[in-house]
């Protein structure tokens, strides 16, 4: 069994010594623990830290490509390496290595495929009060479109199976937090949570710059996984204010009209027409939706299919892997 720790890394030549200074290179279950950094356009000496640390694997991407692609990338890159478990943290040590094999526990023991660390985000000092109450709601959002019971959405440190891995898809530039746990409840990937400790602030925070446009890069994503994941639901939601709108105008006219108002009322019979049109094409697009999910789900089949074939571990990892079983 081979675990890959993974750190996306964008100009961390100060943090990264110290982070990788507490990552393990045995954890108990896994016969052998490799580190990768995948270099997201640095332009300090990120790289040549990861060298002098002795770490196993280095992505080297030339220009800044987003957090969510160097995400993505590193975890193709663990599953070419012959990875079974794959583990996420930041470079700026915010998460304690102390707690890898807490995080990779469910996983081993069959419980899970997908954990999520989730942080004690109300006696975290350095976030703000606003912040909070934001990790807390996005948390909640992410709870109801994924049906997972994650407690910390937002977190970075998490643990991925092999086999969830191969059915990962993120399609966000931003950040990969939200939607890879909204796409994976979605695809039947079992997703876990555990109780995780960290660090002190040593850095800010090179994702939520500012509170109001991490709120919207964080709905528009959300949003998007709505519509993606849950086109019938969402569409069918969206539908009810105009359809009672225009239902409730309806209602009015053939008051009216029973009581012999000597008025046309025509105003009120040109709203309810549009609103119940409008709810008509939220109708007709979660039909749309749906069609398009079975599709979506038949294209992510082959595409497992195909990962799992160009990413299959050779002989000899999958020995080492029946031995250490």
């Amino acid at each position: 069994m081979k675990l890959v720790i993974q750190i996306p890394c964008l100009n961390e030549e100060g943090t990264l010594a110290e982070t990788l200074s507490h990552l393990p290179r045995q954890v108990e279950g896994f016969t052998s623990v490799e580190w990768l950094v995948i270099n997201d356009g640095s332009t300090d000496r990120t790289v040549a830290v990861a060298r002098e640390c002795g770490v196993d694997h280095i992505l080297d991407f030339p220009t800044n490509r987003g957090l969510a692609r160097a995400f993505t990338a590193g975890i193709e890159r663990a599953l070419e390496v012959g990875a079974d478990v794959i583990v996420n943290t930041d470079a700026d040590n915010q998460y304690d290595a102390a707690d890898i094999p807490k995080l990779v526990e469910p996983i081993l023991a069959g419980r899970a495929q997908f954990v999520v660390g989730a942080r004690p985000i109300l006696d975290i000092e350095h976030f703000s009060g606003v912040k909070k109450l934001l990790q807390r709601l996005g948390s909640w959002v992410v709870r109801f479109t994924s049906g997972a019971a994650v407690a910390d959405a937002p977190s970075g440190f998490r643990a991925i199976s092999r086999e969830a891995a191969l059915r990962l898809n993120i399609f966000d530039s931003y950040t990969y937090t939200l939607e890879s746990i909204i796409q994976a409840g979605r695809s039947g990937v079992r997703i876990a949570s555990v109780p995780i400790g960290v660090n002190g602030e040593t850095r800010p925070s090179r994702l939520v710059r500012s509170i109001p446009r991490y709120v919207t890069r964080s709905t528009v994503s959300i949003l998007r996984s709505m519509f993606v994941y849950r086109p019938g639901q969402t569409f069918f939601v969206l539908s009810l204010l105009p359809f009672g709108l225009g239902a409730l105008l309806c209602i009015r006219w053939l008051l009216l009209y029973a009581e012999g108002s000597d008025r046309s009322h025509v105003p009120s019979l040109v709203v309810a027409a549009v609103a119940l049109i409008l709810a008509f094409l939220c109708w007709l697009c979660a039909l749309l939706g749906e069609l398009n999910r079975i599709n979506r789900r038949l294209l992510e089949d082959t595409q497992y299919r195909l990962k799992r074939a160009q990413f299959a571990p050779s002989p000899d990892a999958r020995q080492e892997s029946s031995h250490a079983g």
